[in-house]
């Protein structure tokens, strides 16, 4: 394969945005697209250009990199009229690096092989703040050759990358991490709203979580929004829902009876009916200061997570058993 020197990106949400400028930051040519056109401004002003369709973005770049909410999105992306699918020719890449179903990027994938092309899972892990810096992981799911090929583009957009085998595993893989981060969430909430209510200091309860065996990521980052009070982790609770029920769907394929997952999918889905779709994920703990009465907010804690880690060079991680 050639080298990769025009990019094609499709899908300027949140994450999507800051993956794009990352690889603008680092000197590649790129193509931006996204339905709301505002949303591709400043991509436009440092240097981007805007891509009239899937197909002809396709055919002006050596890679397309999908980065949309749902399967469907990414489906229409390739397979609608002007779709990026019939641009495809030997050589190209499409790299979906949506959260999406395991079987439709094989899918899809198949479709992009017939046309000479190859496809790529690469979903990224680390919260939307990390994104913005380079910072954040991304596995990917591909042929080891192509691996290689992408790696250049890979280290560019973050700073841990992980090979995580054929194509439709980082699919999995990343519906795992999720339903992980969600379950840590979830049980947060019920920590946070018992310390209050038997009249525990949260700005001091925050500390003994972090300073002890029960931290974690999702603390450090979404506790500290949850306290501050805007909620705003820049994810939304149908993204959570989408990724958790693609996680319980995983489990029922296999013939695993999972206990918890199927609650947090019940949980999840009456959240999004009483709240929207489209409100903060970790405003779930709503459901449990309106049912106690009780404010979770305490001084002292941001409204939105920065990351301070400085950007530096990416790196493929290894696992220890290879």
């Amino acid at each position: 394969m050639k080298p990769i020197q025009t990019i094609a990106f499709i899908g300027l949400g949140n994450a999507g945005s800051k993956l794009a400028g990352s690889l603008l930051r680092n000197g590649f040519n790129l193509i931006v697209r996204d339905l709301n056109e505002e949303a591709a401004q400043p991509l436009l002003d440092a240097g981007a250009t805007f891509g009239e369709s899937p197909y002809n973005m396709t055919q002006a770049a050596d890679l397309l990199i999908t980065c949309l909410p749902n399967p469907a999105a990414s489906a229409a992306v390739l397979e609608d009229h002007d779709g990026a699918l019939s641009a495809i020719r030997k050589g190209k890449i499409w790299a979906e690096m949506s959260t999406t179903d395991e079987s439709e990027v094989i899918r899809l994938g198949t479709l992009v092989e017939a046309q000479g092309g190859v496809p790529v899972d690469c979903p990224v892990s680390g919260g939307c703040h990390r994104a913005a810096t380079g910072n954040i992981s991304i596995f990917a799911g591909c042929e080891r050759s192509t691996f290689e090929h992408m790696l250049p583009i890979l280290t560019a957009m973050g700073r841990r990358i992980l090979h995580t085998g054929r194509l439709g595993s980082a699919s999995i893989l990343k519906v795992v991490t999720n339903y992980l981060a969600t379950a840590n969430l979830m049980t947060l909430c019920e920590a946070l709203v018992t310390c209050k209510a038997v009249g525990m200091d949260l700005g001091i309860a925050y500390e003994a979580i972090r300073i002890s065996s029960g931290h974690s990521f999702v603390h450090e980052t979404e506790s500290q929004v949850i306290l501050n009070g805007s909620r705003d982790i820049q994810f939304t609770m149908d993204l959570v829902c989408k990724d958790i029920t693609l996680f319980d769907q995983i489990a029922k394929e296999a013939g695993i009876p999972l206990d918890l997952s199927p609650l947090m999918v019940k949980i999840f889905k009456e959240a999004m009916d009483k709240y929207g779709a489209r409100e903060h994920s970790p405003n779930i703990i709503k459901r449990l200061e309106e049912v106690s009465g009780l404010d979770i907010t305490a001084p002292g804690f941001p409204s939105e997570i920065i990351d301070n880690e400085p950007e530096d060079t990416g790196y493929e991680v290894r696992p220890s058993t290879a």
